[in-house]
């Protein structure tokens, strides 16, 4: 009996650990998509842009809102190998991460 509880509790504790592990990786996952999304917009767009504030606001609102980190996800994946003309043109799903 005592095994099966030690067992269980070791289960319990991995199990814990990965959920953890996982929440991690979605902040660091958002904090990179949000930085290269503000650094592109500084590229393309406006070469003063404040890439800190924005990276900051939308690191902020990505671990309070998965709907806007998703959005900061498929952002980031849509401009990865665009000029900044395509990427423009061609990536609406940006609209609302920078300005």
């Amino acid at each position: 009996m005592r095994s099966l509880i030690l067992s269980l509790t070791i289960a319990a504790g991995l199990v814990a650990g990965i959920t953890s592990s996982n929440v991690g990786c979605s902040a660091a996952d958002a904090a990179f998509d949000c930085h290269s999304v503000c650094s592109r917009y500084k590229d393309c767009i406006d070469k003063n842009y404040d890439v800190s504030q924005c990276t900051d606001r939308c690191r902020d609102k990505a671990a309070d809102d998965k709907s806007y980190r998703d959005k900061a996800d498929q952002c980031e994946s849509c401009i990865d190998d665009k000029s900044c003309a395509s990427a423009t043109f061609t990536c609406p799903v940006c609209g609302g991460i920078v300005p």
